[in-house]
């Protein structure tokens, strides 16, 4: 048995999610306020917290903050709990050293699982000072964004925030067009490095014989047409984040030399003997399958080994339709602010943007948008409008309902959830462990899914 706090204001999620806990044999204690709940931890020991972001008073990420500032509570393993995850909510509780971030509600077997991997832990992981440090007293960062309200992309949230508290080299893989880059600048945003720059090169836009002097830079008089002395891009990054795009590009000679860069931490720019030490960052991208490529000769293994330190993967915009909507709804908010038009989707217009594949994924879909903002007469964006988005689509049995307009987000992601568990499981004939690996959850996730949706 172990003691558990809940921290809700809504009480009837309070004392629904105390019954259930009660059930499965725990102690549990409330709270409805994140000052209630500070008394409650320092007047008695509790072994999980399941937390509230929105609280009257302090908020659930300031609770969390002063959790992790007290010596005696800093290790009590914290589930964040929300009704609408965003990228910024959950980031900055998983870089606050959370165990979890849930979405409302939660199922019994979700509970269970998670309780298990909580206590299952021999010592909670704790934050250490010097991770608290460079967020102490600050908000959560809200720009750059990487939205996303699906299951694959919540995942990805939290391996950011997680990866936030390290200086670990990140390798993003992905096809073109998924965030990659995005997902870089949330990385640094969110890390200590924030107030140090962010550079980024793109190993695939710069020629081969200039790419050695973009990124090491070069003494005056170095070759012909060195007039000076320059720095080169990973000199530049000293104290942040250097940002290697599109790595699988990069020659094999320069993979050689990128590797001692890694391994002993400085520079030698071409045409001297100065050695520069630097402290950086990697992030590297690429949309390439680097296995395959260094099973071909082509890319250096020990290299791999160096930047493959956290794997970063970001599914394609077809394997989370859950997204499409809401990120089209951002960026058409962003695109008739700066036109100054009002504009918004027709239920057909919805049904052709969730029906559509999307090849160049979040790209295309940005772009696509703005095409479409520019050019519809308006106010309502219709399917003729979005004509232009050719190309085979999904079964119009899987299409949102035609209610879908008059649905809150809340009710439009519960429709889309179980259009993708439906279609992942007619794709699977029926076999839920295969629709589970399509949809990149758990099986046990599924059935708890299936189950709150009414999906036999």
């Amino acid at each position: 048995m172990a003691t558990i706090l809940i921290v809700d204001d809504d009480d009837a999620f309070r004392e629904g999610l105390a019954e259930t806990l009660s059930d499965l044999g725990h102690r549990v204690l409330q709270a409805a306020s994140g000052e209630a709940a500070l008394d409650a931890l320092h007047d008695g020991r509790a072994d999980c917290v399941f937390l509230d972001f929105r609280l009257p008073g302090l908020d659930g990420l300031a609770v969390l903050e002063r959790l992790r500032g007290d010596a005696a509570l800093k290790a009590v393993p914290v589930v964040m709990l929300t009704a609408h995850a965003t990228s910024d909510n959950t980031i900055g509780a998983m870089r606050l050293g959370a165990f979890e971030h849930l979405t409302k509600p939660v199922g019994r077997n979700d509970i269970i699982s998670l309780l298990e991997r909580i206590f299952s832990a021999s010592q909670p992981p704790a934050v250490t000072e010097h991770d608290e440090a460079p967020f102490a007293g600050e908000p959560v960062s809200d720009k750059p964004l990487l939205l996303g309200v699906s299951e694959a992309m919540r995942t990805v949230q939290k391996q950011l925030g997680r990866a936030a508290t390290t200086d670990a080299t990140v390798l993003i893989t992905g096809e073109t067009g998924t965030g990659k880059e995005v997902a870089a600048h949330v990385l640094h945003e969110a890390s200590r490095r924030r107030d140090g720059p962010f550079v980024a090169v793109n190993c695939a836009a710069i020629p081969q014989d200039l790419l050695e002097s973009e990124l090491f830079g070069h003494g005056k008089g170095a070759f012909t047409g060195a007039a000076t002395e320059r720095a080169g891009r990973i000199v530049e990054a000293d104290s942040g984040t250097l940002f290697l795009d599109e790595i699988g590009d990069m020659p094999p000679a320069m993979q050689a030399k990128l590797l001692r860069v890694l391994q002993e931490r400085n520079v030698t720019p071409i045409g001297t003997n100065r050695v520069i030490p630097v402290d950086i960052r990697v992030v590297a991208a690429t949309h390439r399958e680097l296995d395959a490529m260094v099973a071909a000769g082509e890319f250096r293994q020990d290299l791999l080994y160096r930047l493959n330190v956290i794997p970063l993967h970001l599914p394609p915009l077809r394997e989370r339709i859950a997204d499409v909507l809401p990120l089209a709804e951002h960026f058409l908010a962003n695109a008739t602010k700066s036109a100054g038009r009002t504009l918004h989707f027709s239920v057909e217009a919805q049904r052709r943007l969730v029906g559509y594949p999307w090849p160049g994924n979040v790209r295309e879909l940005k772009n696509a948008i703005e095409r479409v903002c520019s050019l519809a007469p308006g106010p309502a964006i219709t399917d003729e409008d979005l004509s232009f988005l050719k190309g085979p689509s999904l079964s119009p049995e899987w299409a949102l309902p035609a209610d879908f307009a008059d649905l809150s987000l809340t009710e439009a992601v519960e429709r889309v959830e179980r259009a993708m568990i439906a279609r992942a499981l007619a794709l699977a004939n029926g076999n839920r462990a295969d629709a589970a690996r399509r949809l990149g959850i758990s099986r046990q996730s599924l059935y708890t899914r299936m189950a709150s949706l009414g999906l036999s």
